[in-house]
């Protein structure tokens, strides 16, 4: 007779996420870091009585208490990219409004391939006390709650309305959560009565399971098919994507480079996964890429883009390859990124594929026809990244300096560098240069405002013993800092960079570019006619801090920055450092163009002039 066990669904939940494990390449860990959330009524006394019951029993998960239920998420989906997706968090909340704060973090997940379990509590499945407080009600449907939303932006998406539906919907959760060609966010819905409702579960659903990460070995054929269209190109060039970093395929890209004389570019979740002195390293690609990067990218006759999803930011709106004879070679376990821009695709691990190709074209003796002008881009690059340096000692802070000295002089090597949006990214990928693995850790997928300093949190709970800088502009630290608190409270320090440049500087270049003069994007107070038009606020992020308890340093000039960076190094827990940053102060975009909604007329002849432009280079770009 089958052995059971009498539990609560919370209580069920928990045992069982306690007990999954993953192997991935020889070694087992536990897949669930700690569970992170907000209790509230939908919550509390069902999944919260069980982790209550157990918070400080023999393998029992941490919980830790986020402060706003989407920092909780992206605390979760910086921890899981930190540990290169083989790792995870659990994140719950109450019903309704709380459940509904972790749709953007969902969507966050799912947009970057990252693992992420959400347990939103939902209205009640037996209806008796419907509407219970905080429940949405659909009239036409009473299926409907507010985490119906999830489904959108979920890679799995169940709803638990019976105890005993908790196995199958735990078992899919699994199956996701742990494959790299479906990951994203999952989502299970958790009544509040059900999750405190008792059920007779097989012992063997709550005992040890180890999930199996296998590499996905190419065929024979594909390879064989492949190598025989790289053969045939001259001047091909690699993208190098967040498919290389998961699969530690590094090294792999490296050798083949060498080996057959390939320049290669990497994305914003590629960026690192290879050593950047490599000569043939030429930094990020696309709308945010270098200029010795685009230019080459222009010329090639082939593209083999490897572990990467081809977005428009890493093609230029597909405008970048501009060879007509250009064609794709796409290298990825999920067959979907594979085939992008009609690529011919190697479904297969990033290391297995690019190590098979290289032994196929080993014995075709390859080597491309790149010549003197790998190198020339290259040195034409650093030269550019060299004169974006401060100019002296009191000289304004500008953007692009403050990173580069962050780069090259002020952080140690092993620093990890979290950032998510707004301009920031753009200029990081084109100039920073990664000295230690998995140091660059930047969300591009979704470039979610709010989603560094919690992910930063997420990355030292994930890497404790390393320094963790969250490099953030002021638009996105307004939006979402509150798990500095959060960082106080874990005793973990985080350094966070807010580079203050008085508003949402970077949409209001994108406005300029097109024709439209300074809208709704800087930070103004109104002028005499009421407009946002006056003079600029005056924030102080620095006192902000310290009133969550972390320190707060300032800095205006090059030397005060400097000796702030020092000061939060050497300081014992969590820093925000407030510099004061030059508007406009960025880099600029290199040999790169990116479509976006023009106005098609105007009554500004400087939009119309732009949309003609739009239209101009729209028939450049490819069209699928």
């Amino acid at each position: 007779m089958m052995k059971t066990e009498k539990l609560t669904v919370g209580q069920a939940l928990l045992r069982f996420l306690e007990n999954q494990y993953l192997e991935a390449d020889g070694k087992t860990e536990a897949f669930f870091g700690g569970l992170v959330g907000i209790f509230g009524h939908g919550v509390v006394v069902g999944l919260g009585e069980a982790l209550a019951a157990r918070a400080t029993g023999p393998g029992a998960l941490r919980f830790y208490q986020a402060k706003t239920e989407q920092g909780a998420a992206h605390i979760g989906i910086g921890y899981a990219k930190q540990h290169n997706r083989r790792r995870a968090m659990a994140i719950t909340s109450s019903i309704g409004p709380g459940a509904l704060n972790m749709v953007t973090a969902a969507g966050t997940a799912t947009a970057n391939r990252l693992p992420l379990l959400l347990l939103p509590g939902d209205a009640y499945a037996c209806r008796q006390p419907d509407p219970v407080l905080q429940q949405v009600e659909q009239f036409h449907d009473c299926n409907i709650t507010a985490n119906d939303a999830f489904k959108p932006v979920s890679k799995y998406w169940d709803r638990v309305a019976r105890p005993e539906q908790l196995m199958s919907a735990m078992l899919n959760a699994m199956r996701v959560l742990t494959d790299p060609a479906e990951t994203g966010a999952v989502t299970i819905a958790l009544p509040q009565d059900v999750q405190g409702e008792v059920y007779d579960y097989p012992v063997e659903f709550l005992a040890k399971r180890v999930h199996h990460l296998d590499r996905r070995p190419p065929a024979e054929a594909a390879v064989a098919r492949i190598a025989e269209l790289i053969a045939k190109a001259k001047k091909p060039f690699i993208i190098s994507g967040g498919g290389v970093r998961y699969s530690g395929a590094g090294d792999e890209v490296a050798a083949f480079c060498a080996r057959f004389r390939v320049p290669f570019a990497e994305t914003q979740g590629g960026k690192g996964a290879v050593d950047s002195a490599s000569p043939f390293n030429m930094s990020g690609i696309g709308v945010t890429g270098s200029q010795a990067a685009n230019r080459l990218a222009k010329e090639a006759d082939l593209i083999l883009a490897i572990g990467t999803r081809m977005g428009d930011f890493t093609t230029c709106s597909k405008w970048l390859f501009q060879n007509p004879d250009c064609k794709f070679v796409g290298i990825n376990v999920a067959p979907f990124d594979a085939l992008k821009l009609d690529a011919a695709p190697l479904i297969a691990d990033a290391r297995l594929g690019l190590a098979a190709l290289g032994a196929a074209l080993e014995s075709r003796k390859y080597a491309s026809a790149w010549g003197k002008e790998l190198e020339a881009e290259r040195k034409a690059w650093d030269a550019e990244v060299a004169t974006m340096a401060h100019s002296g000692p009191t000289a304004p802070l500008s953007q692009a300096a403050c990173l580069v000295e962050l780069n090259e002089s002020l952080l140690p090597a092993d620093a990890i560098v979290v950032t998510a949006s707004g301009s920031i990214p753009s200029d990081m990928q084109r100039i920073w240069t990664s000295k230690s693995p998995d140091s660059y850790h930047v969300e591009y997928g979704f470039s979610c405002m709010g989603y560094e300093v919690a992910a930063a949190l997420g990355a030292k709970l994930a890497e404790p013993g390393r320094p963790v800088v969250a490099v953030v502009g002021d638009g996105a630290y307004t939006m979402l800092h509150t798990e500095l608190l959060t960082a106080v409270q874990e005793g973990q320090k985080i350094i966070v960079v807010v580079l203050d440049n008085s508003g949402f500087q970077c949409i209001d270049n994108l406005q300029g570019s097109q024709g439209i003069s300074h809208f709704g994007n800087e930070w103004k107070r109104r002028d005499a006619k009421g407009a946002l038009a006056g003079p600029s606020l005056e924030v102080d992020f620095a006192k902000n801090a310290e009133s969550w308890g972390a320190l707060g340093l300032q800095a205006a000039n090059a030397q005060e920055f400097r000796a702030a960076i020092k000061a939060a190094l050497a300081a014992p827990g969590p820093v925000v450092v407030d510099a004061k940053v030059l508007p406009k102060s960025m880099t600029g975009g290199y040999d790169s163009w990116w479509r976006v909604g023009t106005a098609a007329i105007s009554s500004n002849p400087e939009v119309a002039a732009a949309a003609a432009e739009v239209a101009a280079n729209v028939a450049k770009a490819r069209k699928y």
